[in-house]
């Protein structure tokens, strides 16, 4: 293993060593290593590279943990602090990176919705230089981005966290759970400005921006579950069915306009409890939160 304590030293690795894998947390990769699904000849670990370690305002480095999120930034992005703790067990998140979770650009990664809600940027570098680009424009497929081979992620920056907000998300069982549907929202009444963001319910994360006109103008509640619920383009898996994902996300929507108006008791950024009204159609296995 190959273990740079810089970033420029990691970026010529990666350039030295192509075939290499990067790690940091390895929560992600180690899953298909151990499966026998992937056989690398070597690796590069990023975890004594203090830059990316740091959290800066609202630049958090890429190999920043989801157990500092969590400690550290309650008070600013309470949205992307309650995605945190749905990440795995304590273990887990004392391990799992942001960057990890944007790089393995699964469509059931927790942090993305929220990050696509605070029109985060993903900073990428290499021995060509640095570059930015939207996280919706890295994100291009299941497990695919627009990250070039000699390229690794340096920081997530946040753009706008303003405003009332929250995530929430389905899951097989209430903890540990890989998401079967999961949602952010975002609304700055006085900036006018929303973003409602899908997980987990289309090949990457989706932005419903017909539900972000909706909240912004108040529309009645039912009309604002619909248009998210609309927005979703869910599949049948070994997870759930279609339908069951359309019909929690509508849920979701539901609470989360609550919420973000500030008619909910519970308040924006906490995770809705087990209810009847999730359940729905067939789930093909449970339908508890994660």
């Amino acid at each position: 293993m190959t273990l740079p304590t810089d970033l420029a030293g990691a970026c010529r690795a990666i350039a030295e060593r192509p075939e290499y894998l990067i790690v940091a947390g390895g929560t992600d990769i180690m899953v298909p290593v151990n499966d026998g699904r992937i056989d690398p000849p070597g690796w590069i670990g990023l975890r004594h590279i203090d830059e990316i370690g740091r959290i800066d305002g609202l630049s958090i480095g890429a190999g920043v943990t989801f157990s500092t999120i969590e400690r550290t930034m309650g008070r600013v992005v309470p949205a992307l602090v309650e995605a945190a703790r749905t990440v795995g067990s304590p273990q887990i998140r004392n391990a799992a990176t942001l960057g990890g979770n944007v790089a393995t650009a699964s469509p059931a990664g927790d942090s993305l919705p929220v990050l696509v809600c605070y029109d985060a940027l993903v900073e990428l570098v290499s021995v060509r230089g640095s570059r930015s680009l939207r996280l919706t424009d890295y994100l291009v497929g299941p497990k695919r981005t627009a990250q070039a081979p000699d390229e690794l992620i340096a920081a997530i920056h946040l753009q706008h966290v303003s405003g009332a907000q929250a995530f929430a998300k389905v899951g097989l069982r209430n903890a540990m759970t890989i998401a079967v549907c999961s949602l952010a929202v975002r609304l700055d009444r006085d900036a006018g400005h929303a973003r409602v963001a899908l997980g987990s319910v289309g090949p990457v994360v989706i932005r419903a921006e017909h539900a972000e006109r909706l909240l912004i103008e108040r529309a009645p509640v039912g009309e604002f579950a619909d248009a998210v619920a609309d927005a979703s383009q869910p599949i049948d898996d070994h997870r759930s069915t279609a339908a069951y994902r359309r019909h929690a996300v509508r849920v979701l929507a539901t609470r989360m306009h609550a919420w973000v108006h500030g008619s909910s008791p519970r308040g924006p950024g906490l995770h809705p409890p087990a209810s009847d009204d999730v359940r729905g159609p067939s789930t093909g296995g449970g339908g508890t939160h994660g």
